[in-house]
């Protein structure tokens, strides 16, 4: 059965790629056997033993200045609130990493999200940070790293490292994500499924949602002028589409909401440049 469902989950992830109406059922369809595989407490082991990783060999270096990690937690306890309703259970655990030069963010199995100070530079208001957060929140709702982790390094590998019974895997994936390798591969259902989940949870808490496309857009433009920066766009890779898809979703579920919190973001950047 296990290998059924199993291969049900590859052939899911590998039509998510394809484009049309069908993606997000697929993507449906891949939590659904990443929920069978993986169970919710493996998810946080696996989550646990990464962060153990990050910290211990990849040496990633927390921000230490209490002000600005409040300010990132305060972001996203609404934002987190809204994902909650879609799966309950996650215990959310909010990191930010210290590096000016990395525009990034990402989340593991079992709710640990991670935001780099360079996103938060990067940024030209608090939706937009938002933005990305409610899209990596998405990534957690949907179980899409657990299933990407899967389809990578194969169901079994991460079981055991779940259980931490292969330490290898847990290396290779934490390599991958403090950028010493390939970032986790979302497939196109997967990363459309947070975009829209994106959407949803900033509007839901009165944040423009059209924050993240606008975002993608910028980091876009900006895209080869600072090589080695723009890590998100390497796992993210934007496209007129995904644009259209986000704008498009925003108009059919009426998502409102109009608050860009410039003037929030502003005096936290001030402390990071100094």
């Amino acid at each position: 059965m296990r290998r059924i469902l199993s291969a049900v989950m590859t052939l899911s992830l590998a039509l998510g790629f394809t484009s049309g109406c069908a993606s997000l059922k697929k993507a449906n369809v891949g939590r659904t056997a990443a929920a069978i595989l993986i169970s919710d407490q493996q998810e946080n082991q696996l989550g646990q033993q990464v962060k153990q990783e990050l910290e211990t060999k990849e040496k990633i270096k927390y921000l230490e200045d209490p002000v600005v990690v409040e300010y990132v937690r305060n972001v996203s306890t609404r934002l987190l609130q809204q994902a909650n309703k879609d799966r309950q259970g996650v215990q959310w655990k909010v990191n930010v990493i210290d590096d000016p030069k990395t525009v990034n963010a990402f989340a593991t199995p079992g709710g640990y999200l991670y935001v780099y100070t360079g996103l938060l530079l990067a940024a030209d208001n608090e939706a937009e940070v938002a933005g990305v957060m409610g899209h990596e929140a998405g990534h957690v709702v949907g179980r899409h790293s657990a299933q990407a982790m899967m389809l990578q390094y194969g169901e079994q590998a991460v079981i055991d490292a779940a259980l931490g019974k292969n330490t290898g895997t847990v290396t290779q994936i934490a390599a991958s994500l403090a950028g010493t390798g390939a970032g986790l591969a979302f497939s196109r259902s997967n990363e459309t499924e947070a975009d829209e989940l994106g959407a949803k949870y900033t509007s839901a808490v009165g944040y423009d949602p059209h924050a993240l496309e606008t975002f993608f857009q910028k980091l876009a433009a900006q895209e080869g002028k600072t090589p080695g920066v723009f890590k998100w766009l390497s796992t993210h890779p934007p496209s007129a589409e995904r644009a259209q898809h986000i704008n498009a979703y925003i108009s059919q579920h009426h998502l409102t909401g109009s608050d860009l919190g410039a003037d929030r973001l502003a005096p936290i950047k001030a402390r990071l440049k100094k």
